[in-house]
């Protein structure tokens, strides 16, 4: 099995920054695309960012600008640094990560997300 761990919400004025953090283990044998989503109450999940294993990226067209989504194949950890934040960013962000596992089969895994709140 594969976890992912995030870190690093938390309550921030609009303007303000945070860094997002997913930290992938277990019965890895390569993490290729990795991802944040986000939920918004009463709405549906987003695509915020993603990056693949060799560093191409893609942004939702609301965040361009403003996020960067990074990775560090060493660590299993995929960042996403975001600047400028608005209270429309206040969500629930969750990781996602396509994982090869040490038995060669490919999964999906989300982490259980965390809490993104940007209010004055």
């Amino acid at each position: 099995q594969v976890q992912l761990v995030e870190s690093g919400g938390g309550l921030v004025q609009p303007g303000g920054s945070l860094r997002l953090s997913c930290a992938a283990s277990g019965s890895i044998f390569r993490l290729n695309a990795m991802g944040w989503h986000r939920q918004a109450p009463g709405k549906q999940r987003e695509l915020v960012a993603q990056i693949t294993r060799s560093g191409t990226t893609n942004y939702a067209d609301s965040v361009k600008g403003r996020f960067t989504i990074s990775r560090d194949n060493a660590q299993n950890t995929v960042y996403l640094q975001m600047n400028s934040l608005k209270p429309e960013d206040t969500a629930v962000y969750y990781c996602n990560a396509i994982v090869t596992n040490s038995d060669f089969r490919v999964g999906n895994y989300w982490g259980q997300g965390t809490q993104v709140t940007v209010s004055s």
